[in-house]
């Protein structure tokens, strides 16, 4: 017999090198994959297997071990792509040392926002990425910030603290180029100005502030909590508030007495599933499910339905994907983590099976002859209806039973059932241990899998990871895509890489041919 320790076989080659964060043996991510992972599932807050700390560590480290290029395109990405905040503006801070001529290039387009200038700002001062200060270069592309902005923007811009837009104008000293900008720098950081030079919508607020304007400006929501407003100003204010800060804001509505009236009622619930309103303002999926678990018993039915009707039309991006298609979400014991972890006085109530839970539900509706096979260490069994809301088919998803993490027994189960197949979806952390034992030198998904393509030549794999990781249970190549991330443009790519119009590289491929 040939030495099979010389003659491996192909699938025999596919040895684990890793552990996880749970123990189970899993295959190791490249820098470049596991960069791209943590930037648009980490948080830099504490999940179900890491702390904040280590999270940032192990960013940091990997930005260090990949080019400066694939840094700043995988900030790009995830900050235009995946609709994160803190990880984009740690990645541009480390250009801000390793490369400041890069951060020039993509500077506008990940920090397009007052918190993301804040944010930026705060991590280099911590000088958590080898500096303190900004630096002659940093300096000028935050200077270019404001120049770029006119004066409505900037006041806009000075909702939020540590730092506040203040203490940004203090360390970078933008030059005021007319009398209005001089006023306005002088108005937001406590010192002498010429009020009647202020830019009208700040005379505005101030008149307001003072009880000689009656109709409140429309300056950012958060300006106007702190004031005492009563019932006729806060309906007013909900009359006018724009579909996001809708959403945000339901209790706070609530509790201010806004829902007392029945028509207005009806005119906010139409707002909210107008869906012109919602494609207009971008909102995706996740969204919706943590509005809808967040309002609470004084928001009205109508309200909390016309959240549902949202949901059908921010889920447009779903794919519509040909053959047979197998969901399996992961509902496991360290799924019942907060999705963006831990973070005090400001914990999402939404969990990592909850988003899991709402992509199964999502690909349901959308493919009615999808099959969903929920997991923990075993299947779990649970049956759905493909015509019942999505956000009630999430509901009866993130309800079921945990346990401890198995990724092989989905696999397993439809091998024992010898079931067909074209696409199978993983949702989960990823943190498979439970098989371990009998997995071998590989992991037992890639072994179930293995035997699942055999009876079902072409099929794909698609493992998405809703949180941070290093680490895969299914190793890359052509017929198995990792992808991370819980935005709509997962979507996208699962229904691009179903049809086999993914570059051989697949997602980490697409963030890499992102244009500097």
């Amino acid at each position: 017999m040939a030495n099979k320790t010389l003659f491996e076989t192909v699938a025999g080659r596919l040895k684990t090198n890793v552990r996880n964060e749970a123990g189970g043996r899993a295959f190791s991510f490249t820098p470049r994959h596991a960069l791209a992972q943590y930037a648009v599932t980490g948080c830099l807050n504490s999940t179900f297997y890491a702390n904040a700390a280590t999270q940032l560590e192990k960013v940091l480290h990997l930005a260090g071990a990949v080019e400066a290029s694939f840094v700043a395109k995988t900030a790009l990405y995830c900050r235009t792509r995946g609709y994160m905040k803190d990880m984009p503006a740690l990645l541009c801070a480390t250009l801000a040392t390793r490369d400041p001529a890069l951060l020039a290039i993509v500077f506008d387009r990940v920090i397009n926002n007052g918190k993301m200038l804040r944010n930026f700002v705060q991590i280099i001062r911590s000088g958590v990425t080898g500096r303190k200060s900004l630096g002659s270069a940093p300096k000028r592309l935050v200077q270019r910030w404001f120049e770029q902005r006119d004066d409505a923007q900037v006041f806009c811009a000075s909702v939020g603290q540590t730092p506040s837009l203040a203490d940004v104008i203090k360390m970078v000293h933008p030059r005021p180029a007319a009398p209005s900008r001089e006023a306005l720098y002088g108005w937001l950081i406590g010192r002498p100005h010429n009020a009647e030079k202020l830019p009208p919508l700040v005379r505005e607020f101030e008149s307001y502030k003072r009880g000689d304007l009656k109709v409140a400006p429309e300056v950012p929501f958060q300006m106007l909590t702190a004031l005492n407003l009563d019932s006729a100003a806060w309906q007013l204010i909900a009359d006018r508030a724009p579909w996001q800060m809708t959403r945000m804001n339901l209790n706070t509505f609530a509790r201010h007495g806004v829902f007392n009236d029945a028509s207005r009622v009806n005119r906010i619930a139409n707002r909210l599933r107008d869906p012109k309103v919602i494609r207009r303002a971008r909102c995706f999926p996740y969204q919706l499910l943590t509005a809808f678990h967040s309002v609470d018993k004084t928001v009205p039915e109508p309200i909390r339905n016309a959240l549902q009707d949202a949901m059908e039309v921010a889920i447009e991006n779903v794919p519509a994907i040909q053959g047979r298609v197998i969901v399996c979400p992961d509902v496991s014991g360290s799924m019942q983590s907060p999705v963006t972890g831990y973070r005090p006085g400001a914990t999402t109530v939404t969990r990592c099976i909850d988003v899991a839970a709402l992509i199964a539900a999502a690909v349901l509706r959308k493919n009615p002859d999808a099959e969903v096979i929920a997991f923990s260490d075993n299947v779990v069994p649970c049956r759905l209806n493909p015509r019942d809301s999505v956000m009630t088919n999430a509901q009866k998803l993130a309800s079921l039973p945990s346990g401890g993490t198995d990724c092989s027994a989905p696999l397993r189960h439809l091998n024992q059932q010898r079931a067909k197949g074209d696409l199978v979806i993983f949702v989960s952390d990823n943190m498979s241990w439970v098989d371990s034992q009998y997995g071998g030198r590989s992991t037992a998904t890639m072994s179930e899998w293995a035997k699942f393509q055999a009876r079902n030549r072409g099929a794909r794999l698609v493992c998405l990871d809703v949180q941070p990781s290093e680490s895969t249970q299914a190793v890359e190549r052509a017929d198995i895509l990792n992808i991370g991330g819980f935005s709509d443009a997962v979507f996208e790519i699962v229904a691009a890489f179903s049809t086999g119009e993914l570059h051989p590289d697949h997602w980490v491929g697409l963030i890499d041919r992102i244009a500097l």
